[in-house]
């Protein structure tokens, strides 16, 4: 085995070992890509159950006033009836 063969040879396993490590690093990102996809869609979720709560935080003020109004509306019939 010639010098042109021994560099040819060691220039190939170079390669190898380059094309292993991109192919490690594929994976790497694969895996990566992944777990970001998992993070965007909980991150969408969460933003539709804070709309969601926000809605329904809203809704519950809006019954409560309600409540309060005819609580007050009830005081006033009371008052307006004569007492037994």
């Amino acid at each position: 085995m010639n010098a042109l063969d021994v560099v040819s040879t060691g220039a190939l396993m170079l390669l190898g070992a380059i094309l292993l490590l991109l192919l490690m690093q594929t994976l790497k990102l694969r895996e990566i890509w992944q777990m970001m996809l998992g993070c965007q869609k909980t991150a969408r979720w969460a933003s539709i159950w804070e709309m969601e709560n926000k809605e329904l935080r809203s809704a519950l003020r809006a019954e409560k006033a309600h409540v309060e109004q005819l609580e007050g509306k009830l005081v006033i019939l009371q008052a307006m009836v004569p007492a037994a």
